[in-house]
């Protein structure tokens, strides 16, 4: 397949979007139009848009209310689980001579906010950063209404085009369906990831009679759309809510979860691995880049793009060199002939 000049200047608009949302720190609106359009294909009955888009709002609420409970649930929870895992660790710890950046959840947050500049007003800005994203996180959801709606760039589009902008909006909306594809692939995949490790974990927690463990089970789920690194978030938190009972179940919950890990590590060899076939050190370079350009929605959007890349670099395979050989001598006896 060859690529043509159309084709050229669509892929040339979508990495300047890519590189505009990365720039402008537009992650989480680009994640939550992809999800919200996922979401409303989901929803999609009989070709109804009414009751699609019925279903869409009332997953919309559903899944707002419940990250809204986890919220409030996770700000009055995680500070007593730090105040009493804390020290219970860190005796854990002294007994094992095993050296800890803290002692107790004052130098916990210290740690933790060593590399803050003085005189910042944290909270404020904290509270302006959450402004924002929800602001971008309902843009992105509104925009994936639209989309669904109607996802023609005119008013009036003929079935063949005929000038330059609707031949370009075509393959823009080629580029951003294959998107959108490579998005619902690796997204879905994630959750089956973390809906096996979710619900493994749940068994744990209720045979070892663990308490906050609805906390603890959003809070796997969640961590768990995180490739690789958010599952080492929850199981820190596990394992420290185990240390509050006993050294012991620390301990064994800390094997448990290594057992899970590896558990996790095969999935995602035989379900992400099987479908974007991406090597690990590859996906592990996109989550470092991602979050160092968009934060958290940049590590799960991470490997989308390097699955998106890779599907529409593979559409156009560089020909073989003996391909390109017998073009060369067709095109040497066509000019040996013109000449003679």
């Amino acid at each position: 397949m060859k690529m043509n000049r159309t084709t050229q200047i669509s892929f040339g608009l979508i990495a300047l979007f890519l590189i505009l949302m990365a720039a402008l720190h537009l992650g989480t609106f680009l994640l939550t139009f992809l999800f919200g359009y996922l979401v409303l294909r989901l929803c999609a009955y009989n070709r109804s848009k009414a009751v699609s888009v019925a279903a869409y709002a009332v997953a919309v609420v559903v899944i707002l209310g419940g990250l809204i409970y986890f919220a409030s649930l996770a700000y009055r929870t995680l500070p007593k689980i730090a105040d009493t895992a804390i020290p219970a660790m860190v005796g854990f710890a002294e007994k094992n001579g095993i050296d800890l950046p803290f002692t107790d959840y004052a130098s916990l947050k210290s740690t933790a906010l060593a590399e803050a500049q003085e005189g910042i007003a944290i909270v404020g800005r904290y509270a302006g950063l959450a402004s924002i994203q929800s602001v971008l996180a309902l843009a992105g959801l509104v925009v994936a209404l639209g989309v669904f709606l109607n996802p023609l760039w005119a008013v009036e589009q003929a079935p063949q085009p005929t000038n330059a902008y609707e031949a370009v909006t075509r393959e823009l909306s080629e580029r951003f369906r294959t998107l959108y594809d490579c998005f619902a692939r690796v997204m879905g995949a994630q959750i089956v990831i973390s809906a096996i490790n979710t619900a493994l974990s749940a068994l744990f927690l209720a045979v070892t009679g663990y308490p906050y463990a609805v906390l603890l089970v959003c809070l796997v789920f969640l961590c768990g759309l995180l490739p690789v690194v958010g599952n080492l978030l929850s199981n820190t938190v596990i394992v420290g809510v185990g240390f509050t009972m006993s050294p012991r179940m620390g301990v064994t919950a800390l094997v448990f979860l290594v057992v899970i890990h590896k558990l996790e590590y095969f999935l995602n060899s035989k379900i992400v691995g099987h479908r974007i076939k991406s090597p690990m050190w590859l996906t592990l370079v996109g989550l470092v880049v991602g979050e160092r350009l968009m934060g958290i929605s940049g590590m799960i959007l991470a490997p989308v793009v390097l699955y998106y890349i890779k599907v529409e670099a593979s559409r156009y395979p560089i020909p073989k060199a003996a391909d390109e050989h017998a073009e060369g001598l067709e095109a040497a006896e066509a000019e040996a002939r013109s000449i003679e």
